[in-house]
């Protein structure tokens, strides 16, 4: 058997980066030969197959015929005349278009090493306009690469363009657009996720809640940058340096989709658009199929962000209002990641992003002394129902009325 090392396992050891999975292309075989040998067929749409020891995947060496509109319209082929080059030109980009071979040696006919050492993300052929999954895995790459210092071919922005404008990007599933996504909300730099798809006019077609931030004007004393979309890249990109959890990500990036709704007679204000973006956010959850942890902390954010970032002016009985709405008093809830976002959001401003955060710490103190209340005279008392609850909550304020707010940070 004749197998290479392909794709992202080549690209990554090239950059030294740490290799997640190994994917190898396989020459002069058939799906029958595979199966004698020990492999488990796993593909779907094409033959794939499992090493029977190191579980790698193997895929016969196959070519791709465009028949339909959509990510799904091939028809393909695969037989053992099919080369390796013939295998490596239908991929997206020239950097995921090189082989290894055992001995370690690299076959490269598009030039994949080279856009490597100048950084650049590069679609190999005109083939790479079939599939509109490529445009959110450049996007994804973005995310990922940023950091190296990796662009995107001006050729290739272009072709991407021409994909959005020729309704390529309409037709992909929600479940695909989600999982992109979600991977991209992973990565070290989300925001450039988002920056690539607002470059070729993907964002307004797959997120355009997303979209419309952009050129929303918010009050420069308190947001310097002053464009919503801006500032909500700018939250993704402080949440990604405070947490690794996606869920926390992405309530950062939403909070302020409500926004774009304001009324231009009103605008740089925004008075009650943590409410208005409720709906937004309800929908767009929705239509990408969202997973309800991720909702539910997204909702969160968006409807009590400002009340975190005014906590200290806040009156004592609407703060345990809102935690108890947060569910902060039971012992399983999602606080910390709500917190963060707060935190994001606070210091995703042009020049704020070392402003300290003390809200947080007053908020966990607050929720400690809550907590640290005797609730068995009221459980003796007699009283039932609401009341047990209404004496409660009246005994959480008082405690929290007691804080010293000094020493916060």
């Amino acid at each position: 058997m004749q197998a290479l090392l392909v794709g992202g396992a080549v690209r990554d050891k090239l950059l030294g980066y740490p290799v997640k999975e190994y994917d190898w292309v396989v020459l002069g075989e058939t799906p029958e030969s595979m199966q004698m040998q020990g492999f488990t067929p796993v593909g779907k749409d094409f033959p794939v197959f499992l090493h029977p020891k190191t579980h790698d995947e193997y895929a016969l060496a196959r070519t791709e015929r465009k028949t339909a509109v959509g990510y799904k319209g091939f028809t393909v082929y695969t037989n053992p005349n099919v080369t390796l080059e013939e295998d490596l030109i239908r991929r997206d980009l020239t950097i995921n278009a090189m082989a290894m071979t055992t001995d370690g040696n690299i076959i490269d006919p598009y030039g994949g090493q080279n856009d490597l050492k100048k950084r650049i993300f590069r679609h190999v052929s005109p083939a790479f306009s079939e599939d509109p999954v490529r445009i959110l895995r450049t996007a994804r790459f973005a995310a990922r690469y940023q950091h190296l210092g990796f662009t995107l071919a001006k050729e290739t922005q272009q072709l991407m363009l021409q994909m959005v404008l020729q309704g390529e990007v309409e037709h992909l599933v929600a479940e695909r657009v989600w999982t992109e996504f979600h991977k991209a909300l992973k990565e070290k730099n989300p925001a450039a996720f988002f920056e690539t798809l607002k470059k070729c006019e993907a964002l307004k077609v797959l997120f355009p809640e997303i979209d419309n931030l952009f050129g929303i004007p918010q009050p420069e004393i308190y947001h310097p940058e002053i464009d919503t979309g801006i500032h909500s890249l700018l939250t993704l990109t402080q949440a990604a340096k405070l947490s690794n959890q996606a869920e926390v990500r992405f309530a950062a990036l939403l909070h302020d989709l409500g926004k774009a709704l304001t009324p231009v007679e009103f605008l740089p204000s925004h008075r009650g658009h943590e409410q208005a973006g409720l709906p937004l956010l309800e929908n767009f959850c929705k239509r990408l199929k969202v997973p309800n942890n991720f909702k539910t902390l997204a909702i969160q954010v968006m409807h009590y962000h400002t009340h975190s970032h005014r906590v200290f002016e806040l009156r004592t009985s609407t703060l345990v209002d809102m935690l108890s709405e947060l569910g902060a008093f039971k012992k399983q809830n999602n606080l910390h990641g709500f917190l963060l976002a707060c935190e994001a959001d606070s210091k995703g401003r042009t020049g704020k992003e070392n402003t300290l955060y003390p809200q947080a710490n007053y908020i966990k103190k607050a929720i400690e002394s809550a907590l640290a209340i005797n609730i068995t005279p009221i459980l003796q008392s007699g009283l039932k129902g609401e009341q047990i609850g209404n004496a409660i909550r009246r005994l959480r304020i008082n405690a929290i009325k007691k804080l010293n707010l000094d020493n916060l940070n």
